[in-house]
């Protein structure tokens, strides 16, 4: 059978029959590139819209959020590493497009469906198939997502998606460091900007990201794009294989201060205090 290289993300896999990619979600059976996460759900919850988060769509509103497994980056801190960082043997159940259609139109606070938890985008096809169905019950589609996909894919979604909250996790130096491409992630935010509602999320991590230098930057790039998205700037606590200390919350509050020079809707996520 042949190998064939996966042209879904920026690392395209080169897969042998029957071998799956760094996301765990793809792989190669009989010279196709298969989405072996299709329809297969480990989690599902109905969520307030601002948990997302999304403050600016449909505030005040509930969503159907779902999630299956595999991830197409590796962040040493994820809080869904039992999903995200495992594949075919994780404990999952089948439900269809239809099915899940069905269960939004039947919950009377939803919405719609919020595509979350693990990365939906390694598993496209079954956000594409559902968010058709959803536009066509006049239910909205949304996507949470780190924004490592190729253009083309993203292009074919961009249609059926209302929302996105997208992740911009730090620099390109960062970025190779959690398996990720910031260059990437900023073209799916500035394709994404001029065709649905999008709000951006930086997970501040001590020693990471949680710096001016950074933050000024990318709230200056952000100012640029039309419309200017809302900016959450999120509290970062210890989780799977990462013990650095949870971000300090006067720092937050100081990077929240310098974003807002540049960008008119900032928010600090999970910060209590």
């Amino acid at each position: 059978m042949p190998e064939i290289i996966c042209d879904v993300c920026p690392h395209h896999c080169r897969l042998k029959e029957g071998q799956t990619g760094f996301c765990h979600a793809r792989k190669n059976i009989e010279g196709r590139n298969v989405c072996i996460n299709y329809g297969r759900i480990t989690s599902i919850n109905v969520d307030p819209i601002e948990k997302k988060p999304l403050v600016r769509f449909c505030p005040g509103s509930w969503i159907l959020s779902i999630g299956s497994f595999g991830c197409s980056m590796a962040c040493s801190f994820c809080q869904n590493h039992e999903i995200s960082m495992h594949g075919e043997e994780t404990i999952s159940y089948h439900v269809s497009p239809e099915d899940l259609v069905e269960l939004s139109l039947k919950h009377p606070e939803s919405i719609g469906i919020a595509f979350t938890y693990n990365e939906p985008l390694i598993g496209w096809e079954f956000v594409r198939d559902t968010a058709k169905l959803l536009k066509q019950n006049g239910q909205k589609s949304v996507l949470v997502t780190n924004g490592c996909v190729e253009e083309h894919i993203l292009k074919e979604l961009l249609p059926y998606l209302d929302a996105m909250n997208i992740d911009l996790k730090g620099d390109e130096a960062y970025y190779r460091e959690l398996g990720g491409d910031c260059e990437t992630v900023k073209n799916t935010i500035r394709l994404a900007s001029s065709a649905c509602h999008i709000e951006v999320t930086v997970l501040l991590v001590p020693g990471k990201n949680d710096n001016e230098a950074f933050i000024r930057r990318e709230a200056d790039w952000l100012a640029q794009l039309d419309p200017v998205p809302v900016l959450h700037l999120s509290r970062y606590f210890p989780a799977y294989r990462c013990t650095i200390p949870p971000t300090d919350v006067s720092v937050m509050k100081q990077l929240k201060r310098i974003a807002e020079e540049y960008l008119p809707d900032v928010w600090l996520g999970n910060v209590w205090e």
